[in-house]
């Protein structure tokens, strides 16, 4: 068992976990911890907790103190000076003529070097630009190329649904999407429907997946043969969340089908046989659901 507290660096970012030690800190605290590059500044997600170790990946760092007064200025002057970084390197990006966009800029809080953050759709030779960076600010100057995913967090928004981006408000890791999540999920397979301000498949089919792989897992096919207590009949379609089922139902004259709802636990399955399902906006946009799947694998 180990004494830590939770911190993250940056909005939405992860949460890591460092040694307190003797340190009593509370959750909101702003505090200057120990990391592989140098002092970072941090805020307290998780105050003074005890863990197993096995939820701990060793070693683990210390809190060298809670942020002073001083700490606190000197951040906000290195968010300052971001922002007067982002202006400069902007105006280098176009005397050199780079086909590259920059996104954000990040001083380090002990000054050892400043990280410029840009898209591009390949690889860009930034060399010089980094020796005229170097040149501004007597550091080491770094750039990182980013994804799209990433950009869009950055910038922020609002999704289709009307509220903002999942990336701005609570998500911390980008997982990989897939086409075969929107149709277990019975989505639209329209790739303007299912694709999030980045151009990527919607992270929100990631993380309500799994809801729908359990509660599909519990119900019976499309195409199985079921006993109603209207009679025998076909699964048509289903509604994974409410557990309800549509059966096909010969009418008793033998001249057609009804089509009923019931809920999964007032039918019985007689056979279960998944019949494979043609799905004609699939079939449509296939070359572009190709595209999307093939970015998320890039």
């Amino acid at each position: 068992m180990k004494k830590i507290v939770g911190v993250r660096f940056k909005k939405l970012g992860k949460i890591y976990f460092f040694n307190p030690e003797r340190l009593h800190i509370r959750k909101g605290d702003k505090v200057i911890v120990e990391t592989a590059q140098g002092e970072e500044y941090a805020e307290v997600l998780i105050p003074n907790r005890i863990v197993e170790d096995d939820k701990i990946i060793a070693p683990l760092k210390k809190v060298i103190r809670i942020a002073t007064y001083k700490d606190k200025k000197h951040y906000e002057d290195c968010k300052r000076k971001e922002k007067e970084a982002f202006e400069i390197c902007q105006k280098k990006i176009k005397e050199h003529k780079l086909d590259m966009t920059l996104t954000d800029v990040e001083f380090k809080f002990d000054d050892s070097k400043v990280l410029f953050y840009f898209t591009a759709d390949g690889r860009i030779d930034f060399r010089d630009l980094v020796k005229d960076l170097a040149a501004i600010y007597k550091t080491r100057i770094e750039l990182r190329q980013i994804g799209v995913r990433d950009e869009v967090k950055r910038i922020g928004g609002n999704g289709v649904c009307g509220r903002e981006l999942c990336c701005c408000t609570f998500l911390s890791d980008f997982e990989p999407v897939s086409i075969k999540m929107a149709k277990e999920q019975n989505v639209s397979l329209n790739p303007s429907k299912i694709s999030g301000n980045c151009g990527r498949l919607m992270c929100c089919l990631k993380y309500e997946n799994n809801v729908y792989e359990e509660k599909l897992a519990k119900l019976p096919h499309i195409g199985a043969i079921v006993k109603t207590a209207d009679g025998e009949g076909e699964i048509d379609s289903i509604e994974t969340l409410k557990e309800r089922v549509r059966v096909k139902i010969m009418n008793s004259d033998g001249d057609g089908y009804s089509y009923k709802r019931y809920d999964v636990k007032d039918v019985k399955v007689i056979k279960d046989a998944e019949v494979e399902q043609v799905d004609e906006e699939e079939i449509r946009n296939k070359k572009e659901l190709e595209e999307l799947e093939k970015l998320e694998n890039e």
